[in-house]
């Protein structure tokens, strides 16, 4: 072997040992470093993945009743390279699935790794497509949101979409706490995506959503619920609102806007229309009907927020109970002539039989003692500047006159409850501090949550505002709008065997040549030491109006129920 030969071995020889060493280097690589990404791969090309919904979370009431929970439900789908008789599976699910046959076939046969014909659909639908034993057809079990009481509650609620995330409501509200985490199916399948036979499915269960505990009673909410139906029928209004709350730590007990509407059919009118679900004018019905009147709109309050006033007057002491008036049926301020709804007059009153008559002329005259600047400061006080902070989505603010814009005309048509709107609840919220000694709390729903076993697992804090009024005005106050349901306009709101005092209203709407009313209620209960307070609203009643006619019979229907059930002693 001459020189160059050898040279040529030795450069095939060390030629050969890179190529070695690049291999070994390499498998190195795969194994080692790469080896969870090849495995992932491999696990991709052999198995199928399917997602189940995790279960939600249960809503309970106070005391422990479940009033949002899940139902089993079947989602359908199709995996394309395992069906065997396609044809036959269209037909199957066009009938058992109630849908469309061009729609079934159009997604029957479309080429994907899974693709999903319907979900939300009943169990006995989902066990019934599957006896068929259909190659290529999956039918997986997962939940779907349920309300055991249909519309009960609807507006406080809320709904989920078809992935079960809330939309509107406590549903939205609390749908970080609620929402379970998705779990899985796993199939294992050849190179072709076909189900290998005799390889079981792997089902990987989610976890649940955390129960939400509120400070809603079903009881109270019923009890609630069917006085204001009734109210609405008789009167023939466009809605009817009550709410009924601890005034001492701003727990919402109950709230029912009716008509309500079935949660378990959140898309379905709750009345009889000839708007096709097409139609543009469709969403606007829905937004209306799942609108929340005594959060989400505005209003005139009318006489109830004479209280406000007096609060104002009481605190600055330019007022006490003995202050007389004088009221001949009108007060001229600046160029206008503004009546009272007693258009003869009342005639001489002190402060405590101007509250009872609800006289205009009256609070007028207060309102102007308080002056602009005062009246705002106590309005701001008792929380009717801001919004109250309640748990519930698209909450409404209050829309008033800028202060420099405030004049004496204004002054006094506010004093009375006029020439600015606020919610229901904003109100309510304030007379809760105006008759609890003083304290503005937050209202809300939301006590805590829970886990599986019931164990409370977070207590939600509400925000609390100490003495925004003296002890000793609220202590008048309570005396005073006592003596309205006692002696005054307020009569129809006593409880037998129960200490009530309250405030009525009756509020004319925009534009007034329209001539359409709002009357409403406000009372509380023991009315020396309050633990519960109600208010009640008729939106554009048939007939009589008066809110001390028809607002506080509602009121008063409710405490008779509640108040023994709450365990309050008779005085």
């Amino acid at each position: 072997m001459n020189s160059t030969q050898r040279k040529r071995l030795v450069l095939y020889f060390f030629m050969a040992m890179f190529g070695i060493c690049v291999i070994i280097g390499k498998l190195f690589i795969l194994m080692i470093f790469d080896s969870d990404r090849y495995y992932d791969r491999i696990r991709n090309l052999h198995e199928r993945e399917r997602q189940i919904k995790g279960k939600r979370g249960e809503i309970v009431d106070r005391n422990g009743q479940v009033i949002a929970t899940n139902k089993t439900v079947c989602t359908i789908s199709v995996i394309y390279s395992q069906l065997k008789e396609p044809e036959k599976v269209i037909e199957v699910l066009k009938n058992e699935l109630d849908m469309d046959f061009d729609e079934v076939r159009k997604r029957v046969l479309k080429v994907s790794s899974r693709e999903k014909i319907k979900s939300n659909v009943p169990k006995e639908i989902g066990d019934k497509i599957r006896s068929y034993n259909l190659a290529g057809v999956k039918v997986d079990e997962d939940y779907r949101r349920y309300y055991p009481y249909n519309q009960l509650g609807s507006k406080i609620l809320g709904f989920t979409g078809a992935d079960n995330q809330g939309i509107v409501g406590l549903e939205v509200t609390y749908d970080k706490y609620l929402q379970g985490k998705a779990g899985n199916i796993y199939t294992k399948t050849d190179a072709y995506g076909k189900e290998i036979d005799g390889e079981a499915e792997l089902r990987k269960e989610g976890t649940s959503g955390k129960t939400l505990q509120t400070s809603l009673d079903i009881n109270i909410m019923k009890y609630s619920e069917q006085a204001a139906n009734k109210a609405l029928e008789e009167k023939q209004a466009n809605y009817v609102c009550v709410i009924v709350m601890n005034p001492n730590n701003g727990e919402i007990y109950a709230m029912v806007n009716v008509p309500e509407y079935n949660l378990n059919e959140p898309f379905t009118l709750n009345y009889a229309s000839e708007v096709g679900k097409q139609d543009k004018e469709y969403q606007n019905l829905l937004n209306k009907m799942w609108r929340n009147n005594c959060i989400n709109d505005t209003y005139e309050p009318g006489s109830t927020f004479k209280m406000v006033t007096a609060t104002a007057a009481l605190e600055e002491h330019l007022i006490t109970k003995d202050t007389p008036f004088q009221c001949p049926g009108y007060k001229i301020v600046e160029d206008r002539r503004i009546r009272c709804h007693k258009t003869t007059g009342h005639g001489a009153e002190t402060f405590v039989t101007a509250t009872q008559n609800s006289c205009n002329p009256a609070f007028m005259e207060i309102g102007l003692k308080v002056g602009a600047t005062k009246f705002y400061h106590y309005m701001g006080q008792l929380g009717l500047m801001t919004k109250t902070g309640v748990d519930l989505p698209g909450e409404a603010g209050t829309i008033i006159h800028k202060i420099e814009n405030v004049g004496q005309v204004e002054l006094a048509t506010m004093s009375f409850g006029q020439s600015f709107q606020i919610t229901p609840l904003q109100l309510l919220t304030a007379a809760s501090a105006i008759v609890n000694g003083g304290t503005l709390v937050t209202p809300h729903f939301g006590v805590g949550t829970q886990d599986e076993n019931g164990e409370v697992e977070e207590l939600f804090q509400y925000k609390t505002i100490p003495a925004v009024i003296s002890s000793e005005t609220s202590a008048t106050m309570r005396d005073v709008l006592e003596s309205v349901v006692r002696d005054g306009g307020g009569k129809l709101g006593q409880v037998e065997g129960f200490r009530v005092g309250g405030k009525t209203a009756t509020s004319q709407k925009l534009p007034r040549s329209a001539h359409k009313y709002i009357g409403s209620f406000i009372g509380f209960a023991p009315a020396d030491h309050p633990e519960v307070i109600a208010m009640c609203i008729i939106d554009e009643p048939q007939g009589v109006y008066y809110g001390g006619t028809i607002a506080a019979p509602v009121i008063a229907d409710i405490f008779s129920n509640i108040l023994p059930y709450l365990n309050i002693k008779k005085d």
